[in-house]
């Protein structure tokens, strides 16, 4: 037993316990295990200091897909990828009202392509947040921003394999600077939050010259029959089949003055800057397995076409616009979802002449292993294009995709 005891020990404290004579370990053994981090399991790996002065949780998420698509007017392709490969951190440092949270993409459609003179695109979020109670979060950093319900959620929280035309388009996405929310959540009456921004404008990781044009956002979500229950505002699908009916309304406005980019924080650069407004609204109500979200998103900006100074027939321009996105779900006891997602998307009549108005349609089948941490995803999408000239072209795929993590 002796040296079954010294095996394990080693295997948990190092080669080195090995060393130390049997009779000193167990007699110093409460010393030594003193020592060890504290594990935890639940949404991660979790090792906690024995003064508890230091945490960390450690998670991964894996997106892994296979697509068939066909294009109207062009062969039909298979494609495999790696969608999404994600590393985060998050815990506190001294005290536990002193936050931080890290992720790191890997997957080439999260980083881009490498280009010369631009930044290797990993980093997502790299944020510090002050706590001081359960009303009050103060961030400096970098992360997403308050917009958009789709957008705030994780991308594996997504009850089909991606977001909408609509969130692809008109979302605010990531930036630095301040966030302070005043959060009121309760679970069996009226519960609001209260959030907003101040930013840089330009998006994660952007090392442009400096200038004084920042994004400033604002939100405020309404839960007129109480919070979802466990989170339940952060994933899609009713999950936890709330018992009684659950509601959320919410609405987002940015002022981003002088953008930069085609959609704000996102896209190609401008030749010039441009000043852009957009107004972000959701609802989503739960009850008993039944989900259903609906969604409007808007952007506009003045003279949102630049061209380039040196080649006027070369353009750039703010992508405007306002899309409609309706989702409905139904979770059997089994673990299979049924979901339906039907979006339209109506460009401004400034940028008409070069971008298309859209209709999606899309029904999606999913199966949960561990909720939303390990699932597989089938989905067939149609896009119906509408050319300013007359003409029309429909778009369409068949997708499988797994999802796992921690």
């Amino acid at each position: 037993m002796k040296h079954i005891y010294l095996v394990l020990m080693t295997l948990i404290c190092g080669s080195t316990f090995a060393q130390i004579d049997i009779k000193r370990t167990t007699t110093n053994n409460d010393l030594k295990l003193a020592t060890l981090p504290y594990y935890s399991y639940g949404k991660g790996l979790g090792l906690t200091s024995p003064d508890s002065l230091f945490q960390l949780n450690i998670r991964f998420r894996i997106q892994n897909r296979a697509t068939y698509l066909q294009n109207e007017g062009e062969e039909a392709a298979i494609d495999g990828q790696i969608r999404r490969l994600r590393l985060r951190f998050d815990g506190y440092v001294g005290n536990p009202h002193f936050l931080y949270v890290l992720q790191l993409s890997f997957a080439p459609g999260d980083v881009g392509e490498v280009k010369d003179g631009e930044n290797l695109n990993i980093i997502r979020d790299a944020a510090i947040i002050y706590r001081p109670n359960k009303h009050w979060n103060i961030a400096f950093g970098q992360t997403k921003l308050p917009g958009n319900r789709q957008r705030v959620n994780s991308s594996g929280a997504l009850q089909l394999t991606d977001r909408s035309i609509n969130n692809a388009k008109f979302n605010i996405d990531r930036d630095f600077g301040v966030q302070v929310y005043n959060l009121h959540e309760w679970d069996d009456r009226f519960s609001y939050n209260f959030k907003s921004a101040i930013s840089m404008g330009e998006g994660r990781n952007s090392t442009d010259k400096p200038d004084n044009g920042l994004a400033y956002t604002g939100k405020i979500e309404l839960f007129p029959l109480g919070a979802f229950s466990k989170d339940g505002t952060y994933f899609e699908g009713d999950l936890k089949r709330e018992q009684k009916p659950k509601l959320l309304l919410s609405g987002a406005y940015q002022y981003n003055d002088k953008g930069r980019r085609t959609m704000g924080q996102l896209g190609d650069d401008l030749f010039e800057k441009r000043d852009m407004q957009s107004i972000l609204l959701d609802g989503m109500f739960k009850y008993n397995g039944f989900a259903f979200m609906t969604a409007y998103m808007q952007r506009t900006s003045k003279n949102p076409i630049t061209y380039n100074p040196l080649d006027p027939t070369d353009f750039n321009y703010v992508f405007t616009g306002k899309g409609f996105d309706y989702q409905g779900s139904y979770l059997f006891p089994s673990w299979y979802e049924v979901i339906a997602r039907y979006s339209t998307q109506s460009v401004h009549k400034d940028i008409r002449p070069y971008a298309p108005n859209t209709k999606e349609y899309t029904l999606g089948l999913t199966k949960y292993i561990w909720e939303h941490s390990f699932k597989l995803q089938g989905e067939i999408t149609m896009d119906d294009l509408k050319y300013i000239d007359g003409s029309s072209k429909q778009n369409w795929y068949v997708r499988f995709q797994i999802e796992m993590g921690i």
